[in-house]
């Protein structure tokens, strides 16, 4: 088999760009280093801040964003995909500058949550990625109704976030983000969709243990599968 390279577009944040790499090498059937898929990874920290950008004026992340797609596409990437929700609202720019595809998070997101019938999901995102709206576009025509926390709960989800996971902070108290979680399920949310890719993080290293989606290895299996690498 001629291997196909993955291109991460990374730094949004780091931590997150690890947690996508080890889920493409964790769920790749493998029996040795050479039948892993090549990954290349540029993590471009200096990619502003995607919320700041769409809502408060801040600095625009995309010429960033289309400076490392194009660098990985000129060392060998096939395939592209970017482990950071709210990026997605930058997309259609970033795909537009390369000439290779690049895989959209969140509509595979939606493509696994219809597959398995779920009909309500509870979205965990940025206010970014909330307000923007990126998601209910992308679930417009599914049948899956998207509930969002209100005022409070989404104030719990930004702090686990930016205090907690970006913040590196190992003993960060989570019990207001827990009540968000459980106000949304009270709700009538099947699952609980993560929607940042801090929130995975966040769900292992603070012990969170509730029905999610998870849509960075959603965005793992995507690219295997678009590679023709097997599953485990």
């Amino acid at each position: 088999m001629t291997k196909k390279t993955i291109g991460i577009l990374g730094g949004m944040g780091p931590l997150a760009t690890v947690d996508l790499f080890r889920k493409i090498t964790v769920h790749t059937d493998a029996k040795s280093d050479q039948e892993h898929p090549r990954v290349v990874i540029d993590s471009n920290t200096d990619i502003a801040d995607r919320t700041e950008a769409l809502l408060h004026g801040g600095a625009d992340p995309t010429p960033e964003m289309i400076k490392s797609a194009q660098h990985l596409e000129r060392i060998g990437a096939d395939v592209l995909i970017m482990p950071c929700n709210t990026a997605h609202c930058f997309y259609d720019a970033v795909a537009a500058a390369v000439h290779i595809p690049m895989l959209h998070m969140i509509t595979l997101t939606c493509d696994t949550l219809r597959a398995r019938g779920v009909k309500r999901a509870g979205l965990l995102a940025t206010d970014g990625t909330v307000q923007v709206g990126i998601y209910q576009r992308a679930f417009a025509d599914s049948g899956i109704a998207l509930l969002t926390p209100p005022s409070a709960a989404q104030a719990a989800v930004m702090d686990i976030i930016y205090s907690g996971i970006k913040a590196g902070k190992l003993d960060y108290d989570a019990s207001a983000f827990r009540a968000a979680c459980e106000g949304l399920l009270a709700a009538g949310a099947e699952t609980l969709v993560l929607g940042c890719t801090e929130l995975p993080l966040a769900f292992d290293l603070y012990h969170l243990d509730y029905p999610a989606v998870d849509p960075t290895l959603e965005l793992a299996l995507g690219a295997l599968r678009f590679i023709g690498y097997p599953i485990k």
